[in-house]
């Protein structure tokens, strides 16, 4: 792959796939590493790759890959204090304007266990098909559907019941 054709995969997927690694990670400098090493994995194998259109698949799929790999490796749970989302939000907003509702639905989706926030975040963040998210996760699409839904009702009733326990809204 010719150096400006790289640079160009990195621009057209890096912002998705940090935002993938941060609801993964839930640490800015996890998901930054994560997202480096995916590119960096791509750089050594991606010229395997025949389909490019398939590119954005392959990048998601080895990001969750590497996070799985690194996470049996350190055998470590990476928690987010209210700090951390708060430095995070911080980011976030200089980024972009983001709503009130967007920050609680971030926070809400951060106190999800690991496989829910995957699945939320590929599909609503990440704007992944059914069928991409069963590619990217290794899952029938039957089963990304359920996993889904049940994710959906466990953000809502932490949306309806408020805040998790440890995180402050107001700061």
């Amino acid at each position: 792959m010719e150096p400006r054709e790289f640079e160009q995969l990195v621009d057209a997927h890096y912002a998705d796939l940090y935002r993938f690694a941060f609801s993964l990670a839930r640490n800015p400098d996890d998901a930054c590493d994560l997202t480096q090493q995916t590119f960096v994995i791509f750089a050594q194998k991606g010229a395997e790759l025949r389909d490019v259109t398939k590119r954005k698949s392959w990048l998601f799929t080895t990001l969750y890959r590497e996070f799985l790999r690194q996470g049996t490796r350190a055998k470590r749970v990476v928690s987010m204090a209210g700090a951390e989302l708060e430095d995070h939000a911080a980011e976030v907003q200089a980024e972009g304007t983001r709503s009130a509702e967007q920050g609680e639905m971030l926070e809400a989706l951060a106190s999800l266990e690991e496989s829910q926030r995957t699945i939320l975040s590929l599909f609503y963040m990440d704007d992944c098909s059914y069928k991409t998210i069963a590619e990217i996760l290794g899952l029938p699409v039957g089963t990304v559907m359920s996993r889904l839904s049940r994710a959906k009702e466990a953000l809502r009733a932490r949306l309806h019941d408020g805040p998790p326990e440890g995180i402050n809204p107001g700061g």
